[in-house]
């Protein structure tokens, strides 16, 4: 292609252009796409014809140049440049997005990024984009066979490479052999021996587990990091549209065909356009897709200066060789110099007056948490105008998975319309839903949360879609995933200057005379486990009337208001029941039936977990001060357990504009399942901390080994024992004292572009019931 093959950039063309109008398809309104993606060929080809552009990774370098074509269209639209003052075109590193500034900088995406050439445009292909060797394998010159041989090689240099990020400093002497066999022992690769010794060095090693969390996820984090990394925060929505695009349209080896002669008659019949001047060509490239095959006839034979290379060029060296491969050589990254040259754009007359803006419309649709089968759920769509003007009012139609129904009213008023917040009323549409909100002004967003519920036999597939219209605005989204069989649902979801909290204590506690039991309850030693004693009901409150009773301190942020609150409760028992709860300041206490119950079995025997939406309570109580709860179903004894936790989402105005939901999980984790990741779906996270409250049932203070992770190596909570390879200790916030087999705890760290909890236990089996979160939102 290089030499003026026009039939080669043909080919190119058919093989990547659906994936050019996908992205596309989600930038501009529908009648830009093909303008779009003929001038970001154009422009390829033209940095091809003097000696720039991408060598064998195609795809990504198209997909940047599509968005860097869209962006510098919004900017000449909105009058912040001309069209001369645009930047040139090269993009050897990715156009970040300032939604994602950061991303770039994750482990991950280094890794990818210090990779060869021709690796990462395997990588893309396979764990990205999800293509099959044998599709991968014409767009890379190969066969299927050998597709899936370079594939394999690219994986495990990845890890390699992620390995050697991740230890920029020196490791600990011990831990060397170890990280030296990570690689292996995440594909199953080493002798049972080996294998062993992996275990109980990462079970010891709060490093090494981190590194070890991480590395199993690495081919999805590739995915999920740079993934948005390359085709920007609306990645979901490109991979879905890709994967629905038709095979074997007609591309531009067809046009060539149509046009006679191949390369060279196409090149006869537009010769005139050749010579002629810029602005005819422009006008050419922006009316026909074609423009881009033949446009070659032009920019081959320009008299432009070719792009000036850099005497010594940077190599980017990638992760050692298996024994006996060749390494690939290393693949120079362009400098910032490595610019083509300028091209003119066509002459423009001054402005004399700024027409007017117009509205631009950005919309996302996800589940949160997870949509699981057999139970309730929260489908979220996200919509921002980041135009100039106000929308039009807005209509939005939400296309549910197969199995998912929107769930109505408890009260039918208005013909069945669910209002929900931020002004949308929603009703349903046949299988769908159908809502409409007031026009939205420019630079501001509106999120909208349809509660839905999930059948037993839902298949799993494509996740909910939707479609936003505002007068000539039109607007699509498609989720990625769909319908699970596990994950945990959301219980409530909501977006603004808010935050989460959760306090809780126990019911149940070891026998005032039994020796040391005064030590257990103060955390001072041994014996913290409510395996080692008879636990006997609790009672600490003032009423004579309560059998078992246990408080918890609340301290809310100064100014701040109740938006919803969850009560929890749970304990080793087959049957559930309604919990007495006194709000501070009250004398009386409020019986709280269960709105939903699920029951699981731990080694122990059967468990149940118990739900309450007690908002209005909450909302009309005294903001700070203790909390009691009381009397609920459950059973005295060895290993039992019983206890309750204050979930609340509430404003908070020194918060910046953010993201908060509540997942409820009720899984059990231990035994055959030491390891549950349980998808965050649903968030959009800026590059801050978020804040996790964990309600956990049955956990042991003195079986370490418990981890939990939110994709950067175990963390530790804020509470109790404080130790980040045991954080289920049986510590409660709010209580003082040793909460037996209930653990609240609060941690935090930062998320990553596709957020996910991971929990672990070594010895212990648990019940882990709830997470609340809040994280600041990208813009």
């Amino acid at each position: 292609m290089r030499a003026g093959n026009a039939a080669a950039y043909g080919r190119l063309y058919e093989r990547h252009v659906a994936a050019a109008r996908a992205l596309a398809r989600q930038l501009v309104r529908r009648t830009e796409v093909e303008d779009v993606v003929a001038e970001s060929f154009t422009k390829i080809l033209g940095l091809v014809g003097r000696g720039g552009g991408p060598e064998s990774g195609f795809r990504t370098y198209l997909l940047t140049v599509v968005r860097r074509t869209v962006h510098d269209r919004s900017r000449i639209e909105s009058h912040q440049v001309t069209t001369g003052e645009i930047e040139e075109y090269d993009p050897g590193v990715p156009f970040v997005d300032p939604a994602l500034v950061g991303l770039e900088k994750s482990l991950i995406a280094k890794a990818f990024l210090s990779l060869p050439e021709r690796w990462r445009a395997v990588l893309w292909h396979t764990e990205v984009e999800r293509c099959r060797p044998a599709e991968v394998a014409p767009l890379l010159g190969l066969s299927p066979n050998g597709a899936a041989a370079l594939a394999y090689r690219a994986r495990e240099g990845l890890r390699q490479a992620y390995l050697q990020m991740h230890l920029g400093s020196p490791p600990k002497h011990d831990c060397r052999p170890v990280l030296g066999k990570m690689g292996a022992y995440v594909r199953d690769g080493l002798t049972r021996r080996d294998a062993k010794e992996v275990d109980e060095h990462v079970g010891a090693c709060e490093e090494c587990n981190g590194v070890l969390l991480e590395l199993t996820d690495v081919n999805r984090g590739l995915r999920v990091m740079v993934g948005p990394l390359v085709a920007g925060p609306i990645f979901g929505g490109y991979a879905a549209t890709l994967a629905k695009s038709a095979a074997g349209s007609r591309g531009a080896g067809g046009l060539l065909r149509v046009f006679g002669g191949g390369a060279g008659g196409l090149l006869r019949r537009f010769g005139r356009l050749w010579r002629g001047p810029r602005r005819q060509q422009a006008a050419m490239a922006g009316s026909m897709a074609v423009t881009v095959a033949v446009a070659a006839g032009l920019l081959l034979f320009t008299d432009e200066k070719p792009i000036s290379r850099p005497t010594a060029a940077v190599p980017v060296a990638g992760p050692p060789p298996f024994a006996g491969e060749p390494m690939p050589a290393p693949v120079p990254v362009p400098l910032q110099s490595e610019e083509p040259a300028r091209v003119r754009p066509p002459a423009r007359s001054p402005v004399k007056s700024k027409e007017p803006g117009r509205a631009r419309l950005r919309a996302t649709v996800e589940a949160l948490g997870s949509l699981v089968r057999a139970r309730p759920g929260i489908v979220g769509l996200r919509l921002r105008n980041y135009g100039e003007a106000p929308s039009e009012e807005l209509t939005a139609l939400v296309d549910l998975p197969s199995g998912v129904t929107l769930v109505p009213p408890a009260r039918h008023d208005d013909h069945d319309t669910v209002r929900t917040a931020d002004g949308w009323a929603c009703r349903p549409s046949g299988h769908d839903a159908r809502c409409a909100r007031a026009p939205l002004a420019a630079g501001q967003g509106t999120a909208l949360f349809l509660r839905v519920r999930v059948a037993a036999q839902a298949p799993q597939g494509a996740g909910p879609a939707v479609r936003v219209d505002s007068g000539p605005l039109h607007v699509t989204a498609q989720a990625e995933d769909g319908v699970r069989t596990t994950g945990a649902p959301a219980r409530f979801a909501t977006d603004g200057k808010v935050a989460v909290r959760a306090i809780g204590n126990s019911l149940l506690t070891c026998p005032e005379t039994g020796s040391g039991c005064a030590e257990a309850r103060s955390r001072q030693r041994g014996q913290r486990d409510n395996d080692l004693w008879p636990m006997t009901a609790l009672d600490q409150d003032d009423s004579s009337g309560t059998g078992a009773s246990s408080g918890a301190e609340l301290s809310l942020p100064k100014g701040s208001k109740v938006v919803w609150a969850g009560l929890y409760w749970s304990a080793s028992a087959t049957t559930a029941g309604p919990i007495k709860v006194r709000p501070p300041g009250r004398r009386q206490y409020t019986l709280v039936k269960p709105d939903d119950v699920a029951l699981r079995e731990l080694p122990s025997g059967p468990v149940y977990q118990a739900y309450a939406d007690v908002s209005e309570l909450v909302a009309a109580s005294q903001r700070n001060g203790t909390w009691w709860a009381a009397d609920m179903p459950m059973e005295e004894g060895v290993s039992r357990h019983a206890g309750w936790s204050l979930v609340l989402i509430v404003t908070d105005p020194a918060e910046p504009y953010s993201q908060a939901m509540v997942l409820d999980a009720a899984t059990v984790v231990g035994g055959p399942a030491r390891r549950v990741r349980i998808p965050l779906g649903g968030l959009s996270p800026a590059a801050s901390p978020a804040r996790v409250e964990l309600v956990t049932w049955e956990g042991d203070a003195d079986l370490k080994g418990d981890k939990v992770s939110l994709g950067s190596g175990a963390i530790a909570p804020e509470g109790g024992d404080r130790d980040a390879s045991n954080v289920f200790d049986e510590s409660s916030t709010g209580a003082a004292e040793m909460t037996f087999g209930v653990d609240v705890d609060t941690v935090g760290a930062e998320l990553g572009a596709d957020p996910g909890l991971t929990i672990a236990t070594d010895k212990d089996v648990v019940l882990f019931g709830v997470a609340a979160l809040s994280v600041r939102a990208r813009s």
